[in-house]
C-alpha cells in the first residue's frame, strides 16, 4: 500500500518485515512493507516523501506531551500512589 506512504505520516510500529504507519492527515493506520520506508526509520519517526523529518518528529513529540501534560491529574499533597 504505497498510497498510505504519501504525505506526512508516523511510524507506530515496527515488525521484521511490516510496519504499521498512520497517517497524520485524518488519522488512518494501515501496514505498509518496511523497506517502503527509510533505513534510519525508527517507531515515533515523521516521514515525509521517503525520508525521516527530525524536525516534524520534534514538534509531534512536542505535541503529545503538551496534550498528556494537560491530562494529567495533580496529585495533592500528602497523597501517596
Amino acid at each position: 500500500m504505497a498510497g498510505c506512504l504519501v504525505g506526512l505520516v508516523q511510524v507506530e510500529l515496527l515488525e521484521d518485515t511490516r510496519a504499521q504507519v498512520v497517517r497524520l492527515e485524518g488519522g488512518r493506520a494501515c501496514v505498509v512493507e518496511r523497506v517502503a520506508l527509510p533505513a534510519d526509520a525508527r517507531e515515533g519517526d515523521v516521514v515525509v516523501d521517503g525520508r525521516v523529518e527530525p524536525e516534524a518528529t520534534a514538534l509531534r513529540v512536542l505535541e503529545v506531551a503538551r496534550r498528556r501534560a494537560r491530562l494529567a491529574v495533580p496529585v495533592p499533597p500528602g497523597l501517596e500512589l
